[in-house]
C-alpha cells in the first residue's frame, strides 16, 4: 500500500473529510509512436518506447510515466516481431501509414505528442558513409497532418534529425512556422556525469575537446551532441558554425601536433585517466571533426576509447583545463541504455509544451555532423584530410536557458525488463 501524510492521510484514516474538493489526477498526454524498426531489445524503438510505457529511472527512483502511448507505426513492420508483440500485450494498435498513426484512423490530428524512432534497421548506407534512415520521411507525413489539422503538438526525433542538412533544416523550420516544441538528439548529454557539474551560462570557453567512440556516423553524432550541450553555454550564448572539417588516419596526429591547445587538452584527460602515454593515438582508426564558431571558439571531436564521452575545454581564467565524463557504456542492457533519463525529458516537453533545450542545438549537432561525412568526399573522390566547409548556413544564435539535465543518483538496477508478457 502507498504511503500517506498529513492531512491526506487522517482523513482516510478517520473518514473524516479535510473541505479540499477532489480532483482527478490530470490526464497523460496521448502519444504516438513511430519508428522505423522494433525487433530487438537493444533496438532505440525498444529502449525508448518501453520507458513511455512503463516508466523510467530518473534521479535514483523509478518515475511512473507520464504519457499515454495509444498509437504506434512501425516502417519495417515484418521484422519487428518484438515491437508487435509488445503492443499486443498492451492492446496499443500498429497502424500500417504515419497519416492513420496520429490521427487514430480518422481525418484529422487526435493525439497530444509524437515521438520519432528512425533508428536501427535494414537502410542503405551512402558513400560518404551516412545511414539513409527515414527520419525525414516520417516527420514530414506528421507536417502534413499538422497542416491538415490547422493543429500541432510537440515532436521528439531520436539522435540527428537527419543524415541530411537540407531535410534537417526543414524540419527544424517547420516547427518554428507551426509553432510546436521540437526535441531530439543523444542521450548522452543527459546521462550521469563524472563530476556532477554543469557549465554555468555565459562561462568563458577559449576551446573545447571532445573524446568518445566515433568510428561512424551514428557514433559520432552523440559525441558531437555531448559538444554542443557544453559549447552552447560559452560566453555570449550560442553565434553558429563557421566551418567544419574531418581529418582521418595518422594525420589526424599530425593535425593535432600543429594546433597545440587540441593536443594540450588531449593530454589532460590521458592524466586524469592515468592512460600511457600514446593511450590515444593508438587508436585503430583515428578521425577528428574540427569545429570552428563564429565568434572563433574552436572545438574539435576525436574518436577515442577508454574514456566513456569526455568533454574537456581551456577556460579563459583557470589554470588547468575543466574536464566532465559521462562514463561507462550506458547500461545496464536489462535497462536499457541511457534511455532513462531522455525519456524523462521527452515526457516533460508533453505535459508542459516546451521545449527542453533550443532547439538550434539539435539542428547545429545535426549539421556538424552532416559536414564533417561531406568533407573528406568532393566531386566523388575520397581523401583522409577532408576540405574545410565553410558553413554560413549554419549561423544559430540563442542564449540557453536551461538548468542542468544529466541525472544524478543510484543507477537503475541489473534486473530483467518486465515487458508486460512471458519470454
Amino acid at each position: 500500500m502507498l504511503g500517506m501524510t498529513g492531512a491526506a492521510s487522517l482523513a482516510a484514516l478517520t473518514g473524516v473529510g479535510t473541505g479540499a474538493v477532489a480532483h482527478s489526477a490530470p490526464k497523460k498526454p496521448r502519444i504516438a509512436c513511430l519508428v522505423s524498426y522494433w525487433g530487438a531489445t537493444r533496438s532505440h524503438a525498444d529502449w525508448i518506447v518501453t520507458k513511455l510505457l512503463d516508466g523510467y529511472w530518473w534521479e535514483g527512483a523509478h518515475t511512473p510515466s507520464r504519457v499515454e502511448v495509444v498509437a504506434v507505426y512501425i516502417h519495417q513492420f515484418e521484422t519487428s516481431g518484438l515491437g508487435q508483440k509488445i503492443c499486443r500485450s498492451k492492446n496499443i494498435p500498429i497502424f500500417k501509414t504515419v497519416g492513420e498513426a496520429v490521427t487514430l484512423g480518422g481525418k484529422e490530428l487526435a493525439i497530444d505528442g509524437v515521438v520519432i524512432v528512425g533508428e536501427h534497421g535494414e537502410y542503405p548506407t551512402n558513400l560518404k558513409g551516412q545511414w539513409l534512415l527515414p527520419r525525414w520521411w516520417i516527420y514530414q507525413q506528421v507536417i502534413k497532418v499538422f497542416e491538415a489539422s490547422k493543429r500541432s503538438v510537440p515532436v521528439f526525433n531520436d539522435k540527428h534529425l537527419s543524415y541530411s542538412w537540407d531535410e534537417a533544416k526543414w524540419m527544424f523550420d517547420k516547427s518554428r512556422e507551426l509553432n510546436f516544441p521540437l526535441t531530439g538528439g543523444s542521450s548522452i548529454p543527459v546521462y550521469f556525469r563524472k563530476p556532477e557539474i554543469e557549465l554555468a551560462i555565459d562561462t568563458p570557453i577559449k576551446t573545447s575537446v571532445v573524446l568518445g567512440g566515433a568510428p561512424d556516423e551514428g557514433a559520432l553524432f552523440h559525441c558531437v551532441d555531448v559538444l554542443q550541450a557544453f559549447a552552447e553555454r560559452r560566453k555570449g550564448g550560442e553565434t553558429g558554425v563557421k566551418s567544419v572539417q574531418c581529418i582521418r588516419g595518422p594525420e589526424t596526429w599530425k593535425w593535432t601536433e600543429a594546433n597545440p591547445w587540441a593536443g594540450k587538452l588531449l593530454e589532460a584527460v590521458r592524466v586524469k585517466f592515468d592512460l600511457k602515454p600514446g593511450h590515444f593515438q593508438s587508436i585503430a582508426r583515428p578521425n577528428v571533426c574540427i569545429v570552428e564558431y563564429n565568434d572563433g571558439t574552436k572545438a574539435a571531436v576525436y574518436s577515442a576509447q577508454d574514456v566513456g564521452w569526455t568533454y574537456a575545454a581551456e577556460i579563459e581564467g583557470k589554470n588547468e583545463p575543466t574536464i566532465i565524463s559521462m562514463l561507462d557504456w550506458p547500461g545496464p542492457f536489462s535497462q536499457y541504455h541511457a534511455s532513462n533519463s531522455q525519456p524523462h525529458w521527452i515526457t516533460e516537453m508533453m505535459v508542459t509544451g516546451k521545449e527542453p533545450f533550443n532547439a538550434e542545438r539539435l539542428l547545429l549537432s545535426t549539421g556538424i555532423t552532416a559536414y564533417n561525412m561531406e568533407s573528406n568526399w568532393e566531386n566523388g573522390r575520397y581523401s583522409p584530410v577532408g576540405r574545410r566547409i565553410e558553413t554560413p548556413f549554419m549561423n544559430m544564435k540563442y542564449r540557453s536557458t536551461r538548468g542542468a539535465q544529466f541525472s544524478t543518483g543510484e543507477r537503475p538496477p541489473n534486473v530483467p525488463y518486465m515487458r508486460g508478457f512471458a519470454d
